[in-house]
């Protein structure tokens, strides 16, 4: 990742999605952490936020639900009071209430389930695609879209394992995904969340009439299923009673279901993407790692999650008047975690723009630490992005760009849409 010219501090502002273009927005976080650490961002129709971009200051956030809570939402949107609790999903619930939530799906997750249930599976399946995509090379003048035939591929079809859903609706599932987190791009999103258009959906989650698709097609999937004794976690969520005794109502099991159509696809997608552009650019790396991948992709693959930063930020809101990295800040104020800045913070990590994967210790935030709302899938993403490039490293003769890393259009996630690789194969 080439550094960009430092941005003037008067000139940043975050809110400002094309200010993340071509990676600008790493440019503006360099110029807060070292200029304003806490720092107040205006925002165009919105109350504004503080932006956190240091390393410390955002763990004491993240770690802290009772004075930074996710109750009011975690993104900059402002959701109307009166329909919180209509767009809530395990991401928005704090306290006893989220535990008991995790805890639904959460043994599904562990290391020892995900080796028993999934390992085999996964290595199958990656196998696979990495076989698909060099044959498309090869028939196509060794030239592929490594999102297209790798990176959105292979996570989709572990999602669709998980849900227990037919392997046909992959694309559906890679699309859905698509235009849910990436609302702001306009070669995704029927309707841009960042304009005016889509007030009309201010009711539904990321603001898109997509929502209600994935809505219906998750409401048969349960029908079908309540009752049943199937292990998929769609069964799960119809069947099981969280251990707070509350049951899912109809509307609590569509956040969570769309939140695993999401959650389960994208940030795998974009850390897979983002580790292969910094292997291109950084061939150094890729040598180091194809003398002995099958240690070293393990040992490497907090560097390369840290690195890949899938998501720049999540948002918390103040219950009580605080004081955070000398500012003050007053109940009721959005307080926004750059998670992405915090893997950036030279504090902590030693030329942090250098992507070296000899680095050790390496306690990045992509995945929120160890704070109460650590991604429930943390260790099945570690376990496909490490198993794909057990698998890819070793059968790589050459790697190269073969046209631009197209970015998606947002300061949410930091994702690539598509981007044209030549590649061959070992002998």
């Amino acid at each position: 990742m080439p550094r960009h010219d430092p941005v003037p501090l008067d000139e940043v502002d975050l809110s400002d999605i094309d200010g993340f273009a071509d990676l600008r927005g790493f440019a503006q976080l360099d110029t807060l952490r070292a200029e304003d650490p806490v720092h107040w961002n205006p925002e165009e129709g919105g109350p504004g936020f503080w932006a956190v971009t240091k390393y410390a200051d955002i763990w004491e956030v993240d770690k802290d639900s009772e004075t930074f809570t996710s109750e009011k939402f975690v993104n900059l949107e402002d959701v109307d009071d009166d329909l919180m609790d209509f767009r809530r999903s395990i991401l928005e619930t704090d306290g006893a209430r989220h535990l008991a939530l995790r805890k639904l799906v959460q043994r599904e997750f562990t290391p020892r389930n995900l080796m028993k249930n999934y390992e085999a599976f996964l290595r199958e399946l990656t196998k696979k695609t990495v076989d698909e995509a060099f044959a498309e090379a090869r028939d196509n003048g060794g030239e592929i879209d490594f999102v297209k035939k790798i990176s959105a591929d292979f996570p989709i079809n572990v999602l669709a394992r998980l849900l227990d859903v037919p392997q046909e609706m992959t694309g559906q599932l890679i699309a859905w995904g698509n235009e849910l987190v990436a609302n702001t791009d306009p070669d995704y999103a029927k309707v841009r969340a960042d304009l005016d258009e889509s007030d009309e959906y201010r009711h539904l989650p990321f603001r898109s009439p997509t929502v209600q698709e994935v809505w219906d097609y998750g409401q048969e999937l349960r029908a079908a299923r309540v009752g049943g004794d199937g292990t998929d976690l769609v069964s799960i969520l119809a069947n099981k009673l969280p251990e707070d005794g509350v049951p899912l109502s109809q509307q609590d099991f569509n956040n969570y279901f769309s939140l695993l159509v999401i959650a389960g696809n994208e940030t795998t997608r974009h850390s897979i993407s983002n580790i292969m552009v910094a292997l291109i650019e950084n061939p150094d790396q890729l040598a180091y790692l194809q003398e002995d991948p099958a240690s070293r992709v393990a040992a490497g693959l907090e560097e390369m999650l840290r690195w890949a930063s899938p998501v720049y930020h999540f948002r918390r809101t103040a219950t009580r008047d605080v004081e955070l990295g000398g500012r003050q800040i007053r109940e009721g104020d959005k307080v926004v975690m750059w998670f992405g800045s915090g893997n950036r913070d030279d504090e902590v990590f030693e030329d942090p723009y250098s992507f070296d994967l000899t680095r050790v210790n390496v306690d990045h935030m992509t995945f929120g630490k160890g704070s109460p709302h650590l991604c429930l899938g943390n260790n099945l993403a570690r376990m496909e992005i490490r198993l794909m490039y057990e698998e890819l490293v070793p059968r790589l003769a050459s790697v190269d760009f073969a046209g631009d890393v197209r970015r998606v259009r947002s300061n949410f996630v930091n994702g690539i849409k598509a981007f044209p690789v030549a590649i061959t194969e070992k002998a």
